[in-house]
């Protein structure tokens, strides 16, 4: 795979499951509104995958030695990737009760980045453990955050 595809890909399936599932669980917290957690997948599906493909546009821009379909290969990538993998948290949310839905995003979030971090780690010739460790817990943290910020946004405002 060319490294232009590389880097929007695992850049847009990172950003698609920690921002998605940020946001959902935050949400959830906040509001327990599935309109809500859908639309706010959606918008990240849409919006937040056009701005993280117009970063990685200039980022590699200003990195002065990539081509030109280089530059818009990663962009392109980045885009698919992360409206795709953002798209998939739709299914359990219209399928399932709302808080098995966040549990169902939050497990398959986890195994797609867990699954993404043993291939980066295969590559690298590295121990896969500590890579899938990192980011899953990195990914951890932000849900975390994310549910805690919610319910104190729904004690203070709601």
């Amino acid at each position: 795979m060319r490294m232009s595809f590389k880097t929007g890909f695992s850049f847009g399936l990172t950003s698609g499951v920690i921002t998605t599932v940020g946001l959902m669980v935050g949400l959830h917290a906040g509001t327990h509104s599935m309109p809500a957690v859908l639309g706010g997948i959606l918008t990240i599906a849409v919006a937040d995958a056009m701005s993280d493909a117009l970063g990685i546009h200039v980022a590699e821009e200003s990195k002065n030695h990539g081509h030109a379909n280089e530059i818009w290969e990663a962009t392109i990538a980045t885009f698919l990737s992360k409206c795709v993998i953002a798209g998939t948290f739709t299914i359990p949310v219209l399928f399932l009760p709302l808080d098995l839905a966040i549990v169902a995003s939050l497990l398959w979030g986890l195994s797609l980045l867990a699954v993404l971090s043993y291939l980066l780690a295969r590559a690298q010739q590295v121990p896969a453990w500590k890579v899938i460790g990192e980011h899953v817990v990195i990914g951890l943290c932000v849900v975390a955050i994310a549910h805690y910020l919610g319910a104190w946004v729904q004690v203070t405002f709601g």
